[in-house]
């Protein structure tokens, strides 16, 4: 709810939560009006912006629905439980003219931004490798979090992969301004009470040839600091670039090691950068992923993150299962043809309606917060 007041011409209107309590709760805390089905609100409300938080497999029928209502939709990462029930939602969003996104917000980051610039740049040459570790909590964090559905692989699609992993899969096909070709992969599962895994560990290959490593857990201890580990890295030729995100910190650190003549004289620097403090979820990018999204409704532009995006990282989420499962390399399956790839910097101009479903004496909205609690240790 901070993020959204902080974001100009958008007003949350409604909340549509099936539990009374906590619906009237929520609607009594941030003065709003409570539903507990989403037609009634939609028929009622006619919002301009719908966000989703349900369970993943609950996201595409709430996702579709709001799109045949002319209503935009924000719906939280990985968006189901399968690419085919993800690419479903961008179908019918494409089909209503309406914007769909989801919330890949690490590509908001500052120090995102630069790591990509200076790859595109050449400053560390071709990458050849690269690494991303995601350990967040442990999986009691759900229960912590009023969330035990996350929990049950029929409702959130699987581990920490599905929830975690997804943000470096994105966040690296962005920043290589390429698609995932092949991967091998493991999952390890220590935990007797649930049914899904705690860690998951994949290489995957990139068209251009770069390798990533992934390590991505729920197998954090109680005494790490801030109950989490992320690590971004890549080596290129000529150079390598490495960041320990401070997640919802101020400060982050990026260090630079280049043979290229620029960083003559200073081959090693550390670029720091003090992020404007914001509150609510996820801090600054958090924010700047709201407004993106509203500003390409107002603009009629690609919003910097679409559904195809989400469908592309559980592509490769999927490939990795099936690796582990057969104990061999697994091609990604391809994205059919127009599929807009990650290569946006900044958004195009969209072929559909600009902004139909926000009219002059409104402003968009968030109506729909169907409860996907976070524990507060949680990165994703």
């Amino acid at each position: 709810m901070l993020l959204f007041g902080m974001v100009p011409k958008v007003r949350v209107v409604a909340v549509v939560e099936q539990d009374a309590v906590l619906r009237e709760a929520f609607a009594k805390d941030f003065g709003i009006t409570g539903y507990a089905d989403l037609a009634t609100m939609l028929a009622q409300e006619k919002p301009a912006i719908a966000a989703i938080f349900l369970p993943h497999a609950e996201c595409p029928a709430a996702v579709i629905q709001c799109a045949q209502h002319g209503v935009h939709v924000m719906v939280e990462k990985p968006m189901a439980v399968s690419a085919d029930a993800a690419q479903a939602m961008v179908t019918a969003g494409r089909t209503a003219g309406v914007k769909l996104t989801t919330g890949y917000c690490w590509r908001m980051h500052p120090v995102a931004r630069e790591i990509r610039r200076l790859v595109a740049s050449g400053i560390i040459g071709e990458v050849i490798g690269a690494e991303g570790r995601c350990a967040a909590g442990r999986l009691t964090r759900y229960l912590d979090g009023h969330s035990p559905w996350m929990l049950e692989k029929a409702k959130s699609g699987g581990g920490p992969l599905f929830n975690l992993g997804v943000h470096w899969i994105d966040l690296f096909r962005w920043i290589l301004q390429d698609e995932v070709a092949e991967v091998s992969g493991r999952n390890v599962k220590i935990n007797r009470c649930y049914d899904i895994e705690d860690n998951s560990f994949a290489h995957l290959r990139f068209n251009k040839g770069t390798v990533l490593a992934l390590d991505i857990s729920y197998t954090v201890p109680d005494s790490y600091p801030n109950g989490r580990e992320l690590y971004i890295g890549l080596r290129g030729t000529r150079g390598v670039l490495s960041w320990a995100p401070a997640y919802e910190g101020q400060k982050d650190v990026l260090q630079i090691c280049s043979d290229d003549p620029v960083m003559g004289g200073s081959p090693v620097r550390s670029m720091e950068f003090n992020l404007e403090p914001v509150k609510g979820y996820s801090g600054y990018m958090g924010r700047e992923y709201v407004r993106g999204f509203v500003r390409a409704i107002l603009n009629g532009t690609e919003p910097p993150i679409t559904g195809e995006d989400g469908v592309a990282a559980l592509r490769v989420v999927e490939a990795v299962y099936q690796s582990a499962a057969e104990k061999r390399w697994i091609p990604v399956k391809p994205a059919p043809a127009g599929f807009p790839g990650p290569n946006r910097l900044l958004s195009k101009r969209s072929s559909g309606p600009a902004g139909r479903a926000i009219a002059p004496r409104r402003s968009p909205a968030e109506p729909v917060r169907a409860r996907k609690r976070r524990s507060a240790g949680g990165s994703g």
